[in-house]
């Protein structure tokens, strides 16, 4: 984003200046974070959580690895490893403990970000890219975190590996061979074990080097703001820092409460039990059940239960992979020219109800593969779709929207002249 008023980057001392001659990283980090960012000044606390998930990615990723440095990928040693990691190595609770509640905290982080773009529109026109490229980030977090629940093998650990992988036999043709491929052998094992661990540890890089793209992407257009109101004045922005630096940092603190709240006090809640037993494929677990944050994802494949043309059990895998590749097509499904749900009073309840439908779907991917789950699993699923492929559509054609205010400047500090007009004061009569 390149704005006229936006302060440009001077270094004064002179091993600045020599630095920033041979290799201008100062002047980037000015110009991304800095003074030289101008961002819209009415940006609310839910701006936070992009912030918020850098932090999380940074924090996986360093406790990842220090855990690598202990685990051993084979199946006969691997749950032992990650108990010496626990028990021996100094601090290694700690890493470990870290890192699993890092793992839940980065999806509540990423969720409540994600849920925040749909409500404010931040997929909509000039930003479709940036929306884009945060799904891509979603998906590979998806990824990255089912084989990092296989690796401390155990119970939940091998089962779920089990489970998901045998997904893709349902593919007609290919699913087997491709089954086969992607575990190394016909069942979860050795061979199994070592890729994902390969490509949990590779993974996180690759959705950095996405998030530099997303952030890249981001600076184009600029940060989108709860009214959906482009920028028309300088005195519709304030610089990145202090002001935000200063509000990130407050959010941080408060997440940082939560979390070690978390890591010191409850460790295992949001953890399965189960897990905590090496793996047997011997003895299936009476109820398999992926990580809490799969768990929405895990209802709508389990709401198929009839064949139809295809085998259910394909039904599912596909619903399941639509649920979330639809979100790439949100920039061409909501034509409402209006980006905020603040102005769209029809969207906005419509949206509300979407909310508690993904609360359901969270309950019910936790809860047995028995009735009335099935049931509500198969309703909440069916609300899913028809929200993102027929209600969003109809509702942007139809509803009329609320008046929009005139500037950034305006929402915050009300409709008098010098408000409308910006930095200009009103021309003497």
């Amino acid at each position: 984003m390149s704005f006229p008023w936006a302060k440009h980057y001077e270094p004064k001392a002179p091993v600045m200046r020599w630095i920033d001659d041979k290799l201008p990283l100062p002047r980037f980090v000015y110009n991304a974070i800095g003074a030289g960012y101008p961002v819209p000044r009415n940006l609310s606390y839910f701006w936070n959580f992009g912030v918020l998930a850098g932090f999380c990615l940074v924090l996986q990723i360093v406790t990842g690895v220090i855990m690598a440095m202990h685990y051993a990928a084979n199946t006969q040693v691997a749950f032992d490893s990650i108990e010496h990691t626990m028990r021996d190595v100094n601090w290694g609770w700690l890493m470990r403990y870290a890192h699993a509640n890092g793992a839940s905290a980065f999806f509540v982080v990423v969720y409540i970000h994600i849920f925040r773009g749909l409500f404010y529109g931040s997929y909509k026109a000039p930003r479709e890219m940036i929306w884009l490229l945060g799904v891509v980030i979603f998906l590979l977090m998806m990824a990255t975190a089912f084989m990092g629940y296989v690796l401390p093998w155990g119970q939940m650990s091998f089962w779920g590996a089990k489970v998901i992988t045998g997904l893709f036999g349902a593919i007609p043709g290919v699913g087997e061979p491709l089954q086969v491929w992607l575990l190394g052998g016909f069942a979860p094992d050795n061979a199994a074990l070592n890729r994902f661990f390969s490509l949990h540890f590779l993974l996180p890089f690759v959705i950095a080097g996405v998030v530099i793209l997303h952030i890249w992407a981001l600076h184009i257009p600029g940060s989108s703001n709860p009214t959906g109101v482009e920028v028309k004045s300088e005195s519709d922005t304030v610089p990145f820092h202090p002001y935000y630096t200063a509000k990130d940092g407050f959010g941080l603190g408060v997440f940082l409460i939560i979390y070690f709240a978390f890591v010191f006090f409850a460790p295992n809640y949001l953890g399965h039990p189960d897990n905590y037993i090496p793996a047997n494929p011997l003895s299936t677990p009476a109820h398999i059940v992926p990580e809490w944050y799969f768990w929405p994802f895990y209802a709508i494949l389990r709401a198929f239960t009839a064949d139809f043309i295809l085998p259910a059990k394909l039904w599912g895998v596909l619903a399941m992979f639509s649920a979330i590749l639809c979100w790439f097509f949100l920039p061409w499904l909501d034509k409402s020219p209006v980006r905020s749900g603040h102005y769209r009073p029809l969207f906005k309840w419509f949206f509300v109800v979407l909310v508690v439908d993904m609360l359901v779907l969270f309950w019910l991917g936790g809860a047995p593969a028995e009735e009335p789950y099935v049931m509500f699993s198969q309703i909440a699923t069916a609300y899913y779709f028809l929200h993102f492929l027929v209600i969003l559509p109809i509702v942007s054609m139809v509803e009329k929207p609320k008046p929009l205010p005139f500037s950034i400047t305006e929402s915050v500090l009300g409709s008098d002249e010098q408000a409308v007009l910006g930095d200009k004061p009103a021309a003497a009569s």
